[in-house]
Order: structure tokens, then sequence, then C-alpha cells
């Protein structure tokens, strides 16, 4: 394997694709890594005015202070997260409180939100266009990121995470918080991470721990935490799952969007977890899930079906897991071991995983500098090819691998690069979604049919083929956009319709051919 294979193979998985500028520049794959590390140290935290959301308000009226006690020492505001002093950053004006339109020297003087059931029907109607909005701001301001930050690796891992922690809620404020707590502990203590999203408004919602209470026990959430976020099954018992969820009672938040432990409502009698018994709460079971080397081998399996290969190596993950476990889960480490490995350039692992969808649209967006105009379609290509973000199926997140494709995902696939590089129509029926925030929309309104207008910067690919003759300039450009072999008969193919156009437009042709070839959906 070349140098450029390794360097288009590592920034393909611990980011979105090279660039052409980040392949002239030829430096070794080791230092490549290490440029990823430190440029992913900073942590910039997804904000715009277009994301804040703010709920109708009723006329003022005195509120009460909620019951419950704010946790102390890890309330989740982004600011309040232990991090190193050169990480610490301030809240940004977007923080959660200030976009439900509560933030301020008032605080909960401020006027309650207007209930659902007091809105009148044009009420519900603009307050679901505004969810909507800054849903759709959040999606593509985070597409953008993807594609043009240095960050590469950490908002590589945050979409990991993003899928690891699905969560599924109807305020955006709330989905942002928790996307942002994800972001900025990405790179750092698993254990940090998973009790920051487990004290989450939106997780603690979306799981119904808001509901869990002394003698009457929720068990949804401590269940997840378990089978989805630490343990997998096999590896604790029915018996766990309702001792882990009587510590888990009193957990929730207030109208703030701030993490509160209500002591009326928690259980405080002793419980018998994972065969340890004692008077634990939520903080103590998730101490304990830690000590188990199995939670060490779950989500280093997960990391490496996600960067490595699909299939699992039992001989890759074992050592892995093991320094993974005795460093205390620092994930930076792992995923360094793991990008160090000369296994990690193994044919095997090479060109053989599947792009999700938005790994794709970030990838071409990245590797062309591509814009769109307007930047709405990027909804509609996440949907009609079946990942949208911040609206996972379910719990489990997206299933990934071969369930990226199906007949009409991979034809869909196929077309966007022309729609993206040539302007070509790109027309889809979307299915009804019933978690959608408007679900019953009919077929027209669900109905996208339009050429989609964008800008791209040719002039790095221009630079990379400086010194390549012109009849070798399609299999050179075949060589850094494709992470498989070109095969001889679509190489021929894509020269002969490269040479029926004018000159000026030859690499936008040879550009767009490559990529619509089924083995650009590889990497």
């Amino acid at each position: 394997m070349t140098t450029q294979q390794q360097l288009q193979h590592l920034y393909w998985r611990a980011g979105f694709g090279p660039r052409p500028e980040d392949v002239t520049a030829g430096i070794p794959p080791r230092k490549a890594l290490r440029q990823l590390l430190q440029n992913s140290e900073k942590v910039e935290l997804l904000d715009s005015p277009q994301m804040r959301y703010s709920e109708p308000l009723t006329q003022f009226r005195p509120v009460a202070p909620g019951s419950g006690t704010p946790q102390n020492s890890k309330v989740t505001t982004p600011d309040q997260t232990a991090r190193p002093a050169s990480q610490t950053q301030r809240v940004p004006a977007g923080g959660m409180a200030a976009r439900s339109g509560l933030a301020g020297a008032q605080g909960r003087n401020q006027p309650p939100l207007l209930r659902r059931q007091e809105m009148t029907s044009e009420q519900r109607k603009l307050q679901n266009q505004s969810i909507r909005e800054a849903f759709y701001a959040m999606n593509t301001g985070w597409l953008q990121r993807m594609a043009t930050s240095p960050a590469q690796l950490r908002e590589k891992l945050t979409l990991f995470w993003h899928g690891h922690f699905a969560c599924r809620v109807r305020r955006p404020d709330a989905a942002l918080h928790l996307n942002n707590t994800i972001r900025q502990l990405a790179l750092g203590k698993f254990g940090d991470l998973l009790l920051a999203v487990s004290k989450e408004p939106a997780m603690l919602q979306f799981l119904n721990n808001q509901q869990n209470r002394k003698q009457h026990p929720n068990e949804n959430f401590a269940r997840e935490v378990m089978e989805l976020f630490t343990l997998g099954r096999g590896h604790y018992a029915e018996a766990d799952v309702k001792e882990a969820a009587r510590a888990f009672t009193g957990w929730g938040y207030d109208g703030q969007g701030a993490f509160v432990f209500r002591e009326k409502q928690h259980d405080d009698g002793p419980k018998t977890f994972l065969g340890r018994t004692g008077n634990f709460g939520g903080e103590e079971v998730l101490s304990i899930i830690l000590e188990q080397p199995a939670c060490a081998e779950f989500i280093t399996t997960k990391l490496y079906r996600f960067f490595v290969n699909d299939v699992p190596n039992p001989q890759h993950i074992g050592p892995l897991a093991q320094a993974f476990f005795r460093s205390g889960y620092d994930i930076r480490a792992l995923l360094e071991q793991m990008f160090s490995a000369d296994w990690f350039y193994d044919p095997a692992n090479v060109g053989t995983r599947i792009k999700s969808p938005v790994e794709l649209l970030a990838g071409i967006k990245r590797t062309l500098g591509l814009q769109l105009v307007n930047d709405k379609p990027l909804i509609v290509f996440q949907k009609a090819l079946g990942q949208t973000l911040f609206q996972p199926p379910n719990v489990a997140g997206w299933p990934g691998g071969r369930n990226w494709i199906d007949s009409s995902s991979l034809l869909y696939r196929l077309q966007l690069p022309a729609v993206l590089l040539k302007n070509a129509e790109f027309s889809v029926s979307l299915k009804q979604d019933e978690n959608d925030i408007a679900p019953n929309l009919g077929q027209a309104d669900r109905t996208f049919q339009q050429p989609v207008k964008t800008t791209l910067r040719l002039a790095p690919v221009q630079a990379l083929l400086a010194r390549t003759p012109p009849a070798q300039q399609a299999a050179q450009l075949g060589q850094f956009l494709l992470q498989t072999p070109l095969r001889p008969d679509n190489l021929a193919l894509i020269q002969q319709m490269a040479s029926k156009v004018p000159a000026e437009d030859r690499l936008r042709t040879t550009v767009t051919a490559l990529l619509s070839l089924p083995e650009y959906q590889l990497m």
C-alpha cells in the first residue's frame, strides 16, 4: 500500500475523507495521525442563531421554585463539565437555557412556557415550524462542520457517539445540548461521558427516567444503559435491571434544562447490583458497571466496528480492550492505538466499509469544497438515504453496515453526484414517518422534485493533477477518489465520456462519473 493510499484510508476512517491538499502534502501517516489528534484537542460547540429555539410564552405570572435539588458536581451545562483548563469554554449564548427562552438574571421569574394543550391550532403550527427550522439548522450546520472543521476526529467521534447514545426528542435545544456534551467529552474518559450523558435532560426524557420514582420504578433507562450503552446482553441479569432502576429513581431535570436529583422520589434502600450490595445511587451503579472488563470489551468492539471493520477481530480487540480498561477508559489513547496498529492498513480493512449517508454527503462536501445555494435538500437526501442527524430510528441507533444499502437507496446514492455536481434533478417521494414533527403530510408535501444548485472548488483537484499527463488523469483521479481499485472497463468508459464534452467540462465530468460508481460507496 502506498503512502497516499494509507493517508486516504486514515482520513476517511478518522474523519470525513481527504481533501486534495491533504494528499499533495505527502506527510507520513503517523504524522498525519498526530495532526488529527492535535487538531481535535480544541472543542468548538455547535451553535448559531438559527439553531436557538424558543417556545411560545404565556402572559407573565410568578413561578414557584421547582422541586428537587440541582446536582452539585456535574450540572449538564457545557462549562461545568470537568475538563483540563486548556479546554475550558464559556457557555455559548445558545446554551440550553438561552435556547429555551429561560436564560438571564430573572431565571425562573421569566414567563412560563405555554403548554401545548393551551395553544390554538395556529400556535401549534407555528411551534412545529419553529422546531423544524431549528432541527434543520442544527442538521445542516453539523454537516457543514463535518466537511470543514480541522477537528475531524472529534466530529467523527461525535457522530459515533451520536449513534451509540441514540436519542430522539422533540425539543431542539435539549437535542443540541446533548450533542454538545458529547462533542466536549468525545475524546476524554468514557466514564465522564457516560455520566454526563446519563444526566442529560434529553436522554432522561427519551428513556422515561423522569417517571422513575420510589415504589414505582421505570426500568427503561437502567435497561438501555446496560444493554446498549455499556455491557451488552448476557453480562447482566434481569434482577440487575430492577435494582439499577431503583438506584436511578429521582434523577430528572427542571424547567431550565438542568439535571436535578429529587431526593423524595429516590429509593434509598439497599440494592444488590452485579454482585455488590449497598445503598447505591445512580452514580454508584455507573461506577460498578465501569469496573466490569466486559464494558471495556463492549465499547472497544463497537469502536472497532465503526473505525476499522464491521466484522470484529478478537485478536485485535482483546489487547485493545485490556489497554482501554487499564487506562481508565481513555478514548483518545484507544483510538491512537487503533489507528497506529499495522493491521489498521491491512487490505481486509481498506475499502470494505459502506459509507453511511452522512459520511457520504460530508465526504463529497469536504473533498470538493461543495456548497449548496440552499441547504434544505441535504435534509431530503438524508431522509431518502436512511440517516437523518438528530433523528435516529430508535434507542439502538442506526444498524449500519449492509443495512445502509437497498435497491432504492443505492439508486439515490448513485444519482447523487450528478445532482450535486451537474445540477441534475433529484426526484423522491419520502416515506411517512410517524415520529416526524409533521407526521401526516400528504404525498405532494413529501415529494421533492427539482434540480439542486451548488458551487464547488475544482482548483485543488486540478493542482493534484498538475504533473499528470492528460491521458492518465482519470486513473489518477480514481486513485484519489476511490478506496478500491478502478476496474479497467470502468476507466475506459469514463475516459470515453470525458472525451465527448468540451475541454473545460472534462474534469467535472470525470469527477462526477467516478463518484457515481458503486465503488465510491466504500471507504
